[in-house]
């Protein structure tokens, strides 16, 4: 049987867990969104969240790495979780496994900025 990308996002979420939007804005954590820089100008960003696209999460994750984001690794050094974010949870997911894997204590918001944004949970524009 071959996987698709539907099998692939549910095996990260049972890997890894999920939190509600509500649970990730209250928490002391980092939230980190894995979208691409253009998602992000046309709808906007959760205040104060690490933006790291998917496509560079495993350089910008790796702390001995020149490309290392401070942001994001200092989430081992505090030993805080990071709860990531995409437009509506399938980056995200598969993202934060591999966070897990590298170490870190990730999960991924369910519903992703769109289910952020309907919990009435504020959003900034760039």
């Amino acid at each position: 049987m071959i996987m698709g990308v539907k099998d692939y996002v549910a095996e990260a979420k049972a890997a890894t867990g999920t939190i509600s939007a509500d649970d990730a804005h209250s928490g002391d954590c980092i939230i980190l969104d894995v979208r691409e820089a253009g998602e992000l100008a046309q709808t906007g960003r959760v205040a104060g969240s690490v933006h790291v696209p998917r496509g560079f999460l495993e350089a910008r994750a790796d702390p001995s790495a020149e490309t290392a984001d401070a942001g994001l690794t200092g989430a081992l050094d505090k030993n805080l979780p990071v709860y990531v974010l995409c437009a509506s949870g399938a980056r995200a997911a598969m993202a934060a496994k591999t966070l897990t894997e590298m170490g870190y204590n990730a999960k991924s918001i369910e519903g992703g900025l769109k289910g952020w944004r309907e919990c009435g949970l504020p959003v900034e524009t760039l």
